[in-house]
């Protein structure tokens, strides 16, 4: 695993809850080569007197060289962690996805919020319609399988579609990608409720079409 060892003073911020750790803070990473260019390879973050800090997802390939995942020793970064956090944050939304207008986005997973540093999940059309996904950093990419597995299990939705932000994961050193990940891809223009009225949209990328 690799090791991140934060310059003396920079931990302040990543104690008072900062879950980005910046390429300025780092004064080394210690690691095999094909690890620290991994991007999301998981590593144990320490202090300058060698304290431990954190368990962070590290890319080398990003200005936020680190996303934390946990500052719990004893939780490691695992499958069972990854279906975990998505079961949580289905849940608590849980109220607002029920009572939604089916023709409404709803957000399922909120990133950093979530414990899920760059993942963003929408679904529409309840379970009988399509989870929308971004997987907009180094990490969660890497956790990708585990996040859909507990989607599909958490929503009951069989249709998981990866949306790509290409600035964002091109910023991340991933490839710009765009595709379903389980089930059916939808439809290129579908009807999506903006507050009070009804726009077209192409949920696979957001692109709101004239009226």
């Amino acid at each position: 695993m690799l090791i991140i060892t934060i310059k003396q003073g920079k931990e302040k911020g990543l104690l008072a809850g900062d879950p980005w750790i910046y390429v300025s803070a780092v004064e080394k990473v210690e690691g095999k080569p094909q690890e620290r260019n991994r991007p999301g390879a998981t590593a144990i973050v320490q202090s300058s007197s060698r304290q431990f800090l954190a368990r962070a997802a590290y890319n080398a390939k990003s200005q936020i060289a680190a996303r934390v995942w946990t500052l719990r020793e004893d939780e490691p970064v695992d499958h069972a962690m990854i279906k975990r956090r998505v079961q949580a944050a289905v849940l608590r939304r849980a109220d607002a996805l029920r009572s939604a207008d089916p023709q409404a986005l709803v957000q399922l997973i909120d990133g950093e919020k979530d414990g899920l540093p760059g993942l963003l999940v929408h679904s529409y059309g309840g379970t009988g319609g399509y989870l929308i996904c971004q997987f907009n950093a180094g990490g969660v990419d890497l956790w990708k399988v585990p996040v859909v597995q507990a989607l599909l299990k958490a929503t009951g939705c069989p249709n998981v579609y990866e949306r790509c932000d290409a600035m964002l994961r091109k910023g991340e050193g991933l490839p710009a990608t765009a595709r379903a990940l389980a089930g059916d891809e939808p439809p290129q223009r579908l009807t999506v409720r903006e507050g009070g009225r009804l726009v077209p949209m192409d949920i696979r990328t957001g692109f709101t079409y004239p009226r």
